[in-house]
């Protein structure tokens, strides 16, 4: 910051002051939460703040970024999450919005705005610079020096734990501080110690979405009528806590987060597979998901279909994909309606299984029934953390719901759908139905194994392939 831009003890007031320097340099007045946690930011160097969505968590990180840079030199941020695109797509995009709206045109002057990278301009060693966070490059926070260091680690449940490991040199540095945001979606992990077994440590905060006073309270009305206020997902996403538990959930609700538009690259030659759980009339839904190897890439439903109209829809979507994009594989729930239209689109000349998930499993000294075995599968492809889901809240949410349980024999067993829809309101986890069909398929045991599949034979279940 050149001194003659803007007198030096108006800076030397800004910062002490970070809620002073967006009402002076943004116009702009914090809500009563931003005031709390900028003010624990200035006088502290490790705070966590948990929070529900919507409340402007965003835009407290864009001012921080502005505000230490502004005030100091040399001044150095590092900040990353686990994707990529909260960092472009929402982080960057809500810097240049404030960079516009600065009052003080010399000090907006002094920034340059690029793709990962704010700097200060006529210097070498004040910068802001985004970095995603992943299994495979865990070295985001990792060789960074200033006297004025911060890092700001945002959606920190979903960053790798190894993330925090690799740094941790640069994170204990005296006079560095460290922030950290996001939705407490794990139950264990570096921003969930924070709050637990290293709570000494930090100066922590917890933003429920009713503290947002740009919230609606649609929003909240709507979660507690979706997902109950008892819920995981309303604790998750409107109370801003952590999961009750995720000891009995077949799938961790943190894992599925943090697989949300996580930067992984499809799988290679691996087949594309559909999973289709077919409904008819009612609230049910009939649910179509897409899976490529590692990547879910597709996720749609519909209501109210008889079963030609079903057949007729999935033929339409088969026949509009490029043939790189075609299911080698159209896996079908066949138990009621499920077997006619597998007969069906058979007919229409379709790549089409029907799969009984309530038959045996081929692992039978360890499950129950095949339903039980393919939602494991699909646990085990989740705690790859090497997948990518596509962001989709309905989905996310049916996932997490299942719990599963042993029975008397030691078998591994998932709750009924029955059981499922009761604690989710009467509505049917239809979506995350048609993921765990995609992992009966043999289309990608036999790409495994070097074998092709005759369509006509019927699904030989002695191991299910996860690809």
């Amino acid at each position: 910051m050149k001194k003659n831009s803007i007198a030096q003890d108006k800076i030397n007031e800004w910062a002490v002051d970070p809620a002073l320097f967006v009402r002076e340099v943004f116009g702009a007045e914090p809500q009563e939460w931003q005031i709390e946690a900028l003010r624990s930011i200035a006088t502290g160097d490790r705070v966590a703040i948990k929070s529900g969505h919507g409340i402007g968590k965003t835009t407290t990180l864009a001012w921080l970024i502005f505000w230490w840079l502004s005030t100091r030199i040399p001044a150095k941020v590092a900040i990353t999450a686990n994707t990529a695109s909260q960092l472009s797509d929402v982080l960057w995009s809500e810097l240049g919005a404030w960079h516009q709206k600065m009052k003080f045109k010399s000090l907006a002057a002094q920034f340059e705005i690029k793709s990962d990278k704010v700097s200060l301009k006529g210097t070498s060693d004040s910068f802001a610079v985004a970095r995603t966070s992943s299994k495979d490059r865990p070295e985001a926070l990792q060789g960074f020096h200033s006297e004025n260091m911060m890092f700001l680690i945002d959606e920190a449940s979903g960053v790798f734990d190894k993330v925090f490991e690799v740094a941790r040199g640069a994170l204990s540095t005296p006079g560095s501080k460290v922030v950290m945001t996001g939705n407490p979606t794990r139950t264990t992990g570096y921003f969930y110690d924070a709050f637990h077994g290293a709570a000494e440590s930090w100066h922590r905060m917890t933003v429920p979405s009713t503290r947002g006073e740009y919230v609606s309270d649609t929003f909240v009305a709507e979660m507690a009528r979706d997902y109950g206020e008892n819920s995981n997902a309303y604790r998750v996403r409107v109370l801003g806590e952590f999961p009750t538990s995720d000891e009995d959930a077949v799938i961790a609700r943190g894992i599925i987060e943090a697989a949300v538009r996580r930067d992984v690259e499809e799988s290679e030659g691996a087949p594309i597979v559909w999973g289709l759980d077919p409904a008819r009339y009612g609230g049910d839904r009939t649910a179509l998901c897409k899976r490529k190897g590692n990547a879910v890439i597709d996720i749609t439903s519909w209501r109210n279909l008889d079963l030609m109209e079903t057949a007729g829809r999935i033929k339409s979507e088969y026949d509009a994909a490029t043939w790189d994009r075609r299911p080698v594989e159209v896996l079908v729930d066949s138990i009621g309606l499920g077997a006619g239209l597998v007969d069906r689109l058979r007919e229409l000349g379709l790549p089409v299984r029907g799969v009984n998930v309530s038959e045996s499993p081929s692992v039978a000294d360890r499950f129950l029934r095949l339903r039980d075995e393919l939602w494991w599968a699909a646990r085990d492809w989740f705690e790859a953390r090497d997948c990518s889901l596509i962001d989709n809240d309905v989905l996310v949410n049916e996932l997490a719901l299942p719990l599963y349980s042993f029975s008397s024999a030691g078998k591994i067993k998932i709750e009924g759908k029955d059981e499922t829809k009761k604690r989710y309101g009467g509505k049917s986890p239809d979506l995350a139905d048609a993921f765990i069909l995609t992992f009966a398929s043999s289309a990608a045991m036999a790409a495994g194994s070097g074998r092709w599949v005759s369509w006509n034979k019927p699904i030989e279940y002695r191991s299910v392939g996860i690809v």
